[in-house]
């Protein structure tokens, strides 16, 4: 009888087995193909006008839509596009989902819940975004948008980019950088955390149950849009590479000495000049990615399920 009583003391207690997402070269290549679908459809026009409004923080919605169509057209709402935005989605959206994938995992082995497992997914994600191709690429995204553009003054997207490079050498194309880490790092961070917690209070008291299309494609909207409280870092980010010309500028500006100028310039709101454009795009872009990733994943695994049951 003792020694009974002994065995189920000494018995482990059986947990649920973590089940690790598949990352992969199909994931890679899922999240760029994802990324460039979204910054090929809506995702420019929005990064455009937004990136206009944190760069002329005078300028309304209605006065931006109006100054960017004057710069080319409907072209004008996909300045920066090719090949910067080409290159920054074809790599950073691959580099999301292998970092956060594999964050996730292992903060949810160590016994984090999901929701803080999304959240340093997220983070450790975005930090790998800005430190592989983000830097350069969102620089010269910026130049396109706020360079003197003119018939007589029309440099190539190659040529500007060739003489910063010759003038500064590679700092000087990933000016910026560290608002770009500090960005993405708390806007992946919450729009997964967010998103996570959104979906467990969508399943209640039965942690188990499979979300329905309609509340997964809530939980990622809502994550998206509740993002976007980090938007002083990006208008910081945007002064510090803007082209735009100011007497009173400083140059060489950095973290707080462009936060500074902002303040000095349009006070508190300054910080969150372009914000509406922002959270149509972290809305946008987040259903891209967490609600469309998170459903092609599932997708593929499932068939590598069924290969290997077979």
């Amino acid at each position: 009888m003792s020694k009974a009583i002994e065995a189920s003391v000494a018995a482990p207690v059986a947990h649920p087995e973590i089940e690790k997402k598949a990352v992969s070269f199909q994931n890679i290549l899922l999240g760029a193909a994802i990324q460039t679908f979204e910054v090929s459809t809506l995702g420019q026009p929005f990064e455009v006008v937004k990136t206009h409004m944190a760069a002329n923080r005078g300028d309304s919605i209605p006065t931006s839509l109006k100054k960017t169509y004057a710069r080319g057209g409907i072209a004008g709402f996909y300045q920066g596009l090719i090949p910067w935005a080409w290159i920054e989605a074809s790599t950073k959206g691959g580099v999301l989902l292998f970092t956060s994938s594999e964050i996730d995992y292992r903060a949810r082995v160590a016994g984090l819940s999901p929701s803080w497992s999304g959240l340093l997914g997220g983070v450790g994600g975005g930090i790998a975004q800005a430190y592989t191709t983000m830097g350069f690429c969102t620089f010269m995204k910026t130049v396109e948008v706020t360079r003197h553009k003119s018939a007589a003054a029309n440099a190539s997207t190659w040529r500007i980019a060739y003489d910063v490079f010759q003038r500064e050498g590679i700092r000087g194309l990933n000016r910026g950088v560290s608002a770009v880490a500090l960005r993405q790092m708390t806007n992946w961070g919450s729009r997964f955390g967010i998103s996570r917690v959104t979906e467990s209070i969508f399943r209640g008291s039965d942690t188990t149950r499979k979300l329905s299309t309609g509340e997964r494609l809530a939980a990622s909207a809502i994550g998206g849009a509740l993002a976007c409280w980090n938007q002083p870092l990006e208008v910081i980010r945007v002064e510090m590479q803007s082209q735009a010309k100011a007497a009173d500028r400083p140059a060489n500006l950095n973290l707080f000495s462009a936060a500074r100028y902002i303040y000095q310039q349009n006070g508190f709101l300054g910080f969150y000049r372009g914000v509406t454009p922002r959270i149509g795009l972290s809305v946008y872009l987040t259903v891209c990615m967490v609600f469309g990733g998170d459903s092609i994943k599932a997708y593929f695994n499932e068939k590598q399920k069924q290969k290997l049951n077979h």
